[in-house]
């Protein structure tokens, strides 16, 4: 894991779990996809589990915010008020220097996103485990290895590998068909 100055990534999270608490009041999207991608850069940089959960979960109430009404999510006005305690509480440790308080509070801000819906249970925990392989997949664009950005989100390589591969395969316009006979030759040239 890399060092980094404490004052500055405190002031950081600080700022970005404000906005992600704001953008969930307005309901706005596009913000919370912003403050999901600037959270994997620093989880990138850093390594830092609390980091990559807090890039998840905004990741994963952005994705929730979108399928909202498709989800039957009911009790959204209350979710975002309990959702914004617990992130201010966790701010509070976090400002207190308590960082064991800190992961606590904020996985139990997960655990409440989790929890959202009984009837969507299902529904959630797949969005959150689709955001789990998502932002895996940035981390492991930043340059971390296979094997530790799976440890980092909780998620076995094979998995990692066949989501990056699947997402790889149509998002790269690099990745044309090549015929038969030109793979041959790449492969023979290869053990040349």
């Amino acid at each position: 894991m890399v060092a980094f100055d404490k004052k500055k990534e405190v002031e950081h999270l600080t700022q970005v779990l404000r906005e992600t608490q704001q953008a969930l009041r307005d309901g706005n999207v596009i913000k919370l996809q912003e403050l999901s991608d600037q959270t994997i850069h620093s989880a990138s940089i850093y390594q830092h589990t609390d980091f990559i959960t807090i890039a998840v979960l905004i990741y994963t109430l952005n994705k929730l915010l979108l399928r909202k009404d498709k989800l039957n999510l009911k009790n959204w006005a209350v979710f975002i008020k309990k959702f914004n305690s617990e992130i201010d509480t966790s701010l509070k440790d976090l400002n207190n220097e308590d960082n064991e308080e800190f992961a606590r509070h904020i996985q139990h801000a997960r655990e409440l996103v989790s929890n959202l819906s009984p009837t969507a249970k299902t529904n959630v925990e797949e969005v959150l485990h689709k955001a789990s392989l998502n932002k895996a997949t940035k981390i492991y664009e930043h340059g971390i290895s296979l094997s530790r950005t799976a440890q980092l989100l909780g998620v076995t390589p094979w998995e990692l590998a066949e989501y990056i591969g699947s997402r790889n395969m149509h998002d790269n316009p690099y990745n044309a068909a090549v015929d038969i006979k030109k793979r041959a030759k790449l492969v023979l040239d290869f053990f040349k």
